[in-house]
């Protein structure tokens, strides 16, 4: 038997100009709708950044500089603000992040998934239960836990360390890679063990080439959330060298005029949206593949 797919108009009733008239304009104002609230917010500080500083003040809600465009604006902010030095630290943070985040995330969805061990069903709960818990709650003891390492019993601030170990625990990235490895057919891992393959043969050799895809969104959600992230950077790196353009903005907006502080956060902010663009179609194909792989 086919197939259809039923809504609440028919095809017949779609092919009425009467009906599809108002359908395409619906289409129209909220494609418009979603075009402003995506874009409007980068748009405006785009504006105010090429933008005088009266301008910004006297007219915010303009939306065309009423005097001369200075795009000067962005190399003043790059020089005396030092956007690129703090950039390059944001880019080591994120980097750092996103490998010990597919390390740890990885390793912990192949031993819930395929090697299952007896007690994986507990770990899985204990993993799910601390989605529940606010991460500001986690603040204090996470804070004391880079103070004195354990094990080590090592301060570990004003290190990357301390900024590329706490992402590395993400509970909802080691789920979704779960989640994917669960999808791949057990014939596979079966078809490695009689070939001889050890787990560490079948993770490297099997898992991790068929888990590309997810492997990239685990990747590009940790990079866009440690660019962005600012109340732990400030924390635990106190250096002004080591900290990111997230803690270094506030800083420098004490000391600038407001169109240079907002050509600061338009060059912070166009990095990770440019990440977005170019590998939105591996992000997205991650995501729907997230529920597993059909044989």
């Amino acid at each position: 038997m086919t197939d259809i797919e039923r809504g609440v108009l028919s095809d017949a009733d779609r092919r009425q100009f009467h009906v599809r008239l108002p359908f395409g304009i619906a289409k129209i104002l909220v494609f418009i709708g979603l075009l402003i609230a995506g874009l409007g917010p980068m748009l405006w500080l785009l504006k105010a950044a090429i933008s005088p500083t009266q301008d910004s003040i006297r007219e915010p809600l303009a939306l065309f500089p009423s005097g001369e465009v200075q795009w000067g604006n962005l190399a003043t902010a790059w020089q005396q603000g030092h956007i690129g030095f703090y950039l390059g630290n944001t880019a080591i943070i994120a980097a750092g992040s996103a490998i010990t985040s597919l390390v740890v995330c990885t390793s912990a969805g192949y031993v819930l998934s395929v090697l299952r061990p007896k007690w994986g069903p507990v770990l899985s709960a204990a993993i799910l239960a601390t989605l529940f818990v606010p991460s500001i709650v986690s603040l204090v003891p996470l804070y004391l836990t880079v103070l004195k390492l354990p094990v080590v019993h090592t301060n570990i601030t004003n290190t990357f360390w301390a900024v590329w170990l706490p992402p590395a625990a993400s509970a909802f990235h080691v789920l979704i890679v779960k989640r994917f490895f669960d999808g791949i057919p057990r014939e596979y891992f079966e078809a490695a063990r009689i070939d001889g393959a050890g787990p560490l043969r079948v993770f490297t050799s099997v898992v991790l080439p068929l888990s590309r895809p997810i492997l990239g969104v685990v990747a590009l959600l940790t990079i866009i959330g440690s660019w962005k992230d600012y109340l732990w950077p400030l924390l635990v790196l106190t250096n002004p060298d080591l900290q990111p353009v997230s803690v270094a903005l506030p800083k420098i907006a004490r000391v600038t005029e407001l169109n240079i502080q907002m050509a600061g956060l338009f060059l912070a902010l166009i990095i990770p949206v440019l990440l977005f663009l170019v590998f939105q179609r591996a992000f997205l194909r991650g995501v729907g593949m997230s529920g597993g792989i059909k044989a």
